[in-house]
């Protein structure tokens, strides 16, 4: 008897098509983590001793945009407005405290104290910087903005990205669409780089103490993405299709 003739085969596309869907592991590698951190440190010597190119750089960028401020009311207090209410720390934790409070009405407690822990830690790490360094802020003559505490880091600078990176984190640890993802991504970015120029154009802050208050945020917030992941993987955070542990 002739045999029964076999299906051909097939390969199984909707499975690759799902795999190739399926995003990399949200937890970056711990070196994402280290670079930033040494830069930073890096940088908080060199205020420290006042290296002069350094020095320069700050003084001709803040120089040239306390000119145009002073000369130019209406963008300076669109500016303010940005630098004092939209991107302001306190605005950012409010944000973060609100994913705290949707992770914790889902469930997932351990990665809500997680991301809580990682924003206080943010404060705390820049407020005692601030103390070690205790850099001084600009001084004008016709000042358009007040501040107050030591100039590096730049609090709203490392607030702005520690919030942005760890909502980010969020959106990609929940596997959100990918368009919900690009466009906070949009959101995060457009405000990092916006909260930095506000605080250097309205004369609070040198361009030095941005950047540094940029590489620390990503250093923690890629940190603590790491280390949540290298966590055993008894955990609250629910897989797709899974409801959360309660």
């Amino acid at each position: 008897m002739a045999p029964t003739p076999q299906p051909p085969a097939h390969t199984s596309t909707a499975t690759e098509t799902s795999a190739a869907r399926t995003p990399a592991a949200p937890f970056p590698p711990a070196a994402f983590a280290v670079l930033p951190a040494a830069a930073a440190g890096l940088l908080a010597v060199l205020v420290v001793l006042r290296w002069g190119p350094l020095m320069s750089v700050d003084t001709a960028v803040t120089n040239a945009l306390h000119r145009v401020a002073v000369s130019s009311p209406g963008w300076t207090r669109v500016n303010r407005l940005f630098s004092d209410w939209v991107w302001d720390p306190w605005a950012m934790r409010a944000m973060l405290a609100a994913a705290v409070w949707w992770l914790l009405r889902r469930g997932e407690r351990r990665l809500a104290w997680w991301v809580a822990g990682t924003a206080l830690a943010g404060t705390a790490l820049q407020q005692a910087l601030k103390a070690l360094v205790d850099r001084a802020r600009p001084v004008w003559e016709d000042p358009v903005d007040h501040a107050h505490y030591a100039a590096y880091p730049s609090g709203h600078a490392m607030s702005v990205l520690v919030a942005g990176a760890l909502l980010l984190w969020l959106l990609r640890l929940h596997r959100a669409r990918p368009r919900w993802q690009w466009a906070a991504g949009a959101v995060a970015g457009i405000s990092v780089v916006g909260v930095g120029f506000t605080r250097v154009y309205l004369g609070v802050h040198w361009l030095s103490d941005v950047v540094g208050g940029w590489l620390l945020g990503a250093a923690l917030v890629a940190g603590a993405a790491s280390a949540y992941g290298a966590l055993p993987r008894r955990t609250d955070t629910p897989a797709p299709g899974q409801e959360p542990e309660r």
